[in-house]
């Protein structure tokens, strides 16, 4: 499954609605970020690896209501939402080990 791009205009029915059916993971990033570069083909593997998980990818500087909403401070950063809610975040760049974990963990539970 392929990264979506979206934009505070997308957010509730592709983030919050959906994440009803299965969960989401949202990507804030802006095209000014060394680490978000870093980041992007991490996303992209991950999108390729969760079949059940829709990688949703949000610049900030074009989306300032749901990075208020999200209460997103810094990027890269990276939000799980399931049943409509945020489940965790994290900030920085991390490695595509470390948001594997972070990604099992919680979404073992989600069955």
């Amino acid at each position: 499954m392929a990264v979506t791009e979206i934009t505070d205009a997308q957010f509730q029915k592709d983030v919050v609605d959906a994440s009803q059916q299965q969960p989401v993971l949202v990507y804030f990033w802006a095209p000014w970020c060394g680490p978000c570069r870093l980041m992007s083909p991490v996303m992209n593997g991950i999108s390729d690896s969760y079949g059940t998980l829709k990688v949703a990818k949000m610049e900030v500087d074009a989306s300032p209501e749901s990075v208020a909403t999200c209460g997103v401070e810094g990027v890269p950063a990276l939000i799980l939402f399931r049943d409509g809610e945020p489940v965790e975040s994290i900030e920085g760049a991390v490695t595509k080990d470390r948001l594997t974990t972070f990604l099992d963990t919680h979404l073992s539970t989600a069955a």
